[in-house]
């Protein structure tokens, strides 16, 4: 039933589906329910000592904007014909890109939930062909959004993988010489007794994942940060950092850190655009 209302949803104009965010879902959810504006507000705070309250307080209300616009753009994509899409989510040169991921045999992205990640699946439509695209997740407790996820994840030709089979699935593809990427939101907090790596990150000590290190280690593929830029509302351009061209030779924790680098870089330049109403700092060292 809620796949069948978004995919209802999802064919009304771009236009239509912005009016509802701006007039309908943000005075919801600011104003009425008031969704982790708490949360946001000590995020604000503790990241951006240096700005002025009126100056966090823009940041806030620029965020929820661009959540709504998210939440409406993800229904849009359910149905967006790839051709737009490709329009809407620009890629920068590929070229050296699949150079690196062609004699690899494939290559590690790390993104976070910045911009509109959920389009980002369409990564598979801009890389060399026979390249097959593995998208990591965490399985939703609720069953009827964990299958929505996936029908939306896969509109565009990638794989969702659980990421307790991820390591399996990837010795499968080396096996029958498939050459694949993985896709990895690594700005997720991990659980204080397993991380092992820790960053100065926005001004606080932070864990970071370091699933995409070790696999990048394991498997000798390059590894990336996808930096979002978002150009216009609805349209997004992704550019490739090269974290480690070859990650077998980095030391524990490097790669890591230079993606906590660059995430804080790419926050800072649209601070609007990251998911503020994560509690990123529950736990601590």
């Amino acid at each position: 039933m809620l796949r069948f209302l978004v995919a209802l949803l999802s064919r009304l104009p771009l236009r239509v589906h912005y009016w509802c965010a701006d007039w309908l879902i943000y005075p919801l959810m600011v104003y009425g329910i008031r969704y982790r504006r708490k949360m946001v507000d000590k995020n604000l705070r503790n990241s951006f000592p240096e700005k002025s309250e009126q100056e966090r307080r823009q940041i806030a209300r620029d965020f929820y904007h661009h959540f709504c616009y998210t939440i409406v753009e993800t229904i849009y994509g359910y149905h967006c014909p790839d051709e737009e899409m490709r329009r809407r989510v620009v890629f920068a040169p590929m070229d050296e890109v699949n150079r690196m991921i062609d004699a690899a045999g494939g290559g590690i992205f790390m993104l976070a939930h910045f911009g509109n990640w959920e389009w980002l699946a369409s990564l598979q439509q801009w890389v060399s062909p026979g390249v097959t695209e593995l998208n990591v997740y965490r399985r939703l407790k609720n069953k009827s959004m964990n299958r929505l996820m996936l029908a939306i994840r896969g509109k565009r030709g990638g794989e969702c993988v659980e990421k307790q089979r991820i390591l399996r699935e990837m010795i499968r593809y080396r096996n029958e010489n498939r050459p694949v990427i993985i896709g990895l939101l690594s700005d997720q907090k991990p659980r204080p007794e397993v991380t092992r790596t820790w960053v100065d990150f926005l001004h606080q000590e932070t864990g970071f994942l370091d699933g995409g290190e070790v696999l990048g280690r394991k498997f000798g593929y390059p590894v990336f940060y996808v930096h979002i830029t978002r150009m216009e509302r609805g349209s997004y351009r992704c550019d490739f950092q090269v974290l480690a061209a070859h990650p077998e030779n980095t030391a524990e924790g490097e790669i890591t850190a230079a993606y906590a680098r660059a995430l804080e870089q790419n926050i800072r330049q649209q601070p609007a655009l990251w998911l503020w109403t994560h509690n990123r700092w529950k736990w601590h060292k």
